[in-house]
């Protein structure tokens, strides 16, 4: 009796929240996140609980077919609603009609060969495999693809890790009880549907969270970048300086600011839109030619700074060089002007500080170098010069 209500409590957790999921998909422009997947697989498994709960006991029925064939859907959609949540673009309809109708032929020929036993097992067998790669690629994920997510996806890889192991466990009872094994009143299958019951009401609020988190993290990366170029913002740096600051000790950094020669004459004479795919030029040399662990930066305008981290001043001067060697070396293609367009940069350098209370210090030392240099006639590197 308890575990009967359980199955009915769970199929209407399953389809309420599958409705929510639908709901917040549909709020979501553009990239939905994988909520509509996830709707999808919470809806496919509730209808497969809904037909156990109509079909009573273990049979060889339509309905059984159906309700198997949904049972081992469902997970097939979430672990495609967990590629697209990453990133990955991957199909839903295609590939889940696939394993639907792979596995109803595979439950046809299982049943005609080895029986009804043979069948439900395969179903518990299939389950098991199926929560094991999604573990499996949970746990790789937190060491590449969501390695921002890392308490969250070992907090995914316990649970689907447990509703793997209790369907490898009903496998084995099945091939040594039989049927018998599925009895409601049974023990296992009161604590299979109790641990259900509590997948059902802690993962689709954990899924919201993560929702949550990366809208969260996207509006923060928005308000920390600059659209056009895609380049750290002034407040961008601060953020991601504190946090260089905060995580080393004995730090110290480097700033170069650089401007582009004669820009005003660009949007003169071409116009602003050739004006901001330059700047989108410049940008785009200006992140391939850093290292790593360096900060590129849109200042503003037509001036970028660059911040050179675990360095020292001919480290910091040969970097600043082969910037502008670059940037003086390849041209922009614009659209409209029939021949690619050149420029120069001029290059001022801070000397070094070691914490975020000096950057506007620092900033103010390149802003000076970076002016001498144009004085000198631009499209150079110049030091800042040394406190008396």
């Amino acid at each position: 009796m308890v575990t009967t209500i359980l199955v009915g409590m769970l199929c209407a957790h399953l389809l309420c929240f599958s409705v929510m999921f639908f709901l917040i998909s549909r709020r979501l422009q553009g990239n939905k996140l994988g909520m509509d997947f996830f709707a999808l697989g919470n809806l496919l498994l509730g209808l497969a609980y809904a037909l156990q709960f109509a079909e009573g006991a273990p049979a060889w029925s339509l309905m059984s077919v159906v309700n198997h064939t949904l049972t081992l859907a469902a997970p097939v959609a979430y672990w495609l609603g967990a590629m697209r949540f990453f990133g990955r673009s991957v199909p839903l309809w295609r590939p889940l009609l696939a394993v639907a109708g792979a596995y109803v032929v595979a439950q046809m020929l299982v049943q005609w060969k080895f029986g009804l036993v043979a069948r439900y097992a395969m179903l518990s067998g299939m389950s098991a495999l199926l929560f094991l790669v999604m573990t499996i690629t949970v746990i790789s994920g937190v060491r590449t693809f969501a390695r921002d997510l890392y308490g969250e996806m070992v907090f995914f890889a316990l649970l689907i890790s447990g509703i793997c192991v209790l369907n490898a466990i009903k496998f084995v009872n099945l091939m040594g009880t039989g049927l018998d094994a599925l009895r409601m009143s049974g023990n296992f299958q009161l604590l299979f549907y109790v641990y259900m019951s509590f997948l059902a009401t802690v993962l689709p609020p954990s899924i919201v969270w993560l929702v949550l988190r990366r809208l969260t993290d996207e509006l923060r990366d928005l308000a920390e970048r600059d659209p056009l170029t895609k380049l750290l913002n002034r407040r961008g740096l601060a953020e991601a300086l504190q946090r260089c600051f905060k995580s080393r000790t004995e730090v110290s950094a480097y700033l170069l600011m650089a401007d582009v020669d004669h820009f005003k004459h660009v949007n003169d004479r071409y116009g602003h839109q050739a004006g901001d795919q330059m700047l989108c030029h410049v940008a785009e040399v200006l992140r391939t030619h850093v290292r790593g662990s360096d900060l590129t930066v849109r200042n503003g305008g037509e001036e970028f700074v660059v911040v050179c981290m675990n360095t020292d001043v001919q480290g910091v001067t040969l970097l600043a060089e082969r910037l502008r060697t670059a940037i003086e070396s390849t041209a922009t293609v614009v659209e409209g002007v029939g021949h690619p367009l050149n420029c120069t940069i001029t290059i001022g350098i801070s000397h070094a500080f070691t914490g975020l209370d000096a950057l506007e210090n620092a900033m103010k030392e390149a802003d000076a170098a970076l002016y001498q240099g144009k004085a000198a006639g631009r499209n150079r590197v110049e030091m800042a010069r040394a406190v008396l």
